[in-house]
């Protein structure tokens, strides 16, 4: 592993151990590996000489048949020069290579999209932009990662000029997009709207231009977002470390410092340095402010200082061991399968708010079982802790892909349409779990014959959610054998909402049914020492036993305990 370089702290624990997962084995976390079969003489004629002649031939006649014939629709370049790498800055092309090897696994891990990573050894933008605009015919899409402001702003707006395929700077779009889905929930919670909101951002980079030109795409006033660098508010007239990217997002304010900007703000959105807010800041700001503290490694403030000054805030940052993470593994694995399944020529800014409004939407459904095992058991439900999604939620392969794909096809920049949306979203779901497809045949013929289900442990957190994603499904009826008071306090309790329709509840001590059911008890228990009134005690006082007399008397199909 090495000696740390002269002035320079010795890495932490996890560095140390990062290092030996990097050198273990095969050293780096790609590799290639083949999708058809090379074990005969017979395979390695179809796949190269003489065979391959022929998709060679078909490319030549018709380019758009490269995606029939080889992997350029499911291949995305992760390109980058090193120049703002992570929090750590300039460390050079070759020195964020492993970054980018991670950006490529994501890719995988997350939305089954292949990557190759390539690392530029230039900073002068026009020799990027030379290397990157000649590899079209290889890739579906280019993720660039990285790259200093204010060049990446150039190099992507020129790739994208020059290219025909998605061009999409991750550390712009991808916070502000996840920033944005963060914001939509947020303001839910606190009764606000995008149209009244005042946000104050902290940072003028990459990230923290684009996060402001989404919510303003988004619908929030020009006017009601003031941008902070160094030096202070970037309001009009200021000449002092300005650019064309700062200057457009200038506003007519009093304010001089991020300290004034806070008075009376809504909501903080800091993408800059540990420390830049101060507890006193966050007393200074509206009622129910949102914190948003992204500087990574360590935020701006962290949300147990802001807890401690406001108990009505909702805090989120860029890190995993405090709730609400700004995390862009959220967003471009899944934007970019999207993009490709249509064969999208750009990701426009209708692609970027349809992503953000499916992760927001995420967050305020019901969570499944398995999230909560992959977070040690941690139950987690709509509220200020959890705004955002958690990044291994199964339900984002088939969730955002959807909809980039469909605002894709509404802009127009799809160049191969999806018919069957709903098809689309089972496919995908099945790309990341072998099983979801024969699992899918099952599941459509129970749709085709609906069926009655009870549920005999009706107040139980489970069954309640049980009934719930039976009803989503549209599999059939769930009955919930319980107190309805009891059920809706329940389900009001751990955020499941307050809609009961589609579900019927059964209160086994007043139902209609039950002197039938301790009739039919009794026929079936008298020759064993029954009495008629222990037989309508137990339909009356024993939910399961209740439930067994619903199917068996054709009042249901099956029963859950």
């Amino acid at each position: 592993m090495g000696k740390e370089p002269k002035g320079r702290a010795p890495h932490s624990a996890l560095g140390q151990e990062s290092l030996l997962l990097h050198a273990s084995g095969r050293p780096g976390k790609i590799e290639v590996v083949p999708t058809k079969p090379l074990t005969t003489q017979r395979d390695l004629s179809l796949a190269y000489s003489p065979g391959v002649a022929a998709p060679c031939l078909e490319i030549a006649d018709d380019p758009s048949k490269a995606y029939d014939y080889t992997a350029k629709g499911n291949l995305v370049g992760v390109i980058s020069n090193g120049t703002a790498v992570l929090g750590l800055g300039n460390l050079g092309a070759l020195a964020s290579k492993p970054v980018m090897e991670g950006k490529a696994v994501l890719f995988k891990r997350f939305a089954d999209v292949d990557s190759i990573d390539l690392e530029i050894d230039t900073e002068d933008v026009d020799a990027f932009v030379n290397a990157v605009r000649y590899l079209g015919p290889t890739f579906g899409g280019i993720n660039l990662e990285d790259i200093k402001a204010p060049e990446c702003f150039i190099i992507e707006q020129r790739l994208r000029e020059l290219m025909d395929i998605p061009v999409f700077h991750d550390d712009q779009h991808g916070t502000a997009i996840i920033s944005l889905a963060g914001t939509i929930n947020a303001l839910d919670l606190t009764g606000r709207s995008m149209k009244d909101v005042r946000i104050v951002v902290n940072g003028a980079g990459a990230a923290a231009i684009a996060c402001v030109e989404l919510i303003k795409t988004a619908g929030v006033p020009h006017d009601n977002v003031t941008l902070c660098d160094t030096k202070g508010v970037i309001y009009k007239g200021r000449t002092e470390g300005m650019n064309q990217w700062k200057s457009a997002h200038a506003v007519d304010t009093k304010a001089r410092t991020l300290e004034e900007a806070l008075r009376g703000a809504d909501m903080f959105l800091g993408l800059s340095a540990k420390g830049a807010v101060t507890r006193d800041m966050v007393k200074t700001m509206a009622a129910k402010p949102i914190i948003f503290a992204m500087a990574n490694p360590d935020p701006e403030i962290t949300p147990e200082e802001v807890k401690a000054a406001r108990s009505d805030a909702i805090a989120a940052t860029g890190r995993s061991d405090y709730p609400n993470q700004i995390n862009n593994v959220l967003g471009f694995p899944y934007i970019f399968r999207g993009a490709l399944d249509v064969r999208a020529r750009t990701i426009n800014d209708e692609m970027k708010l349809a992503a953000a409004h499916a992760i927001a939407a995420l967050a305020r459904e019901d969570v499944p079982d398995e999230v909560a095992a992959a977070y040690s058991g941690r139950r987690l439900r709509f509220g200020p802790e959890y705004i955002i999604p958690v990044p291994f939620d199964p339900r984002l392969i088939s969730s955002i892909p959807v909809a980039v794909a469909k605002a894709a096809m509404e802009t127009g920049v799809a160049q191969r349409p999806i018919a069957d949306l709903e098809a689309y979203r089972h496919k995908l779901a099945a790309r990341l779990d072998p099983t979801v497809s024969s699992l899918g045949a099952i599941f459509e013929e129970v749709k085709n014959a609906p069926c009655r289900v009870v549920f005999a442990e009706g107040e139980e957190e489970k069954s309640i959610r049980a009934a719930l994603a039976y009803r989503n499904a549209g599999h059939g009826t769930p009955i919930l054998i319980g107190r309805a008071d009891r059920i809706q306090a329940a389900m009001t309790e751990q955020g499941l909402g307050e809609s009961v329709e589609g579900i019927e509840i059964h209160n086994s001590s007043l139902s209609t049914r039950t002197d039938a059911y301790a009739d039919f008890l009794y026929k079936r228990l008298q020759r064993k020492g029954a009495l008629v009134r222990d037989c309508q005690r137990m339909a009356k006082l024993d939910r399961n036993i209740f439930a067994a007399c619903m199917v068996a008397m054709g009042d249901a199909d099956a029963m859950v305990t």
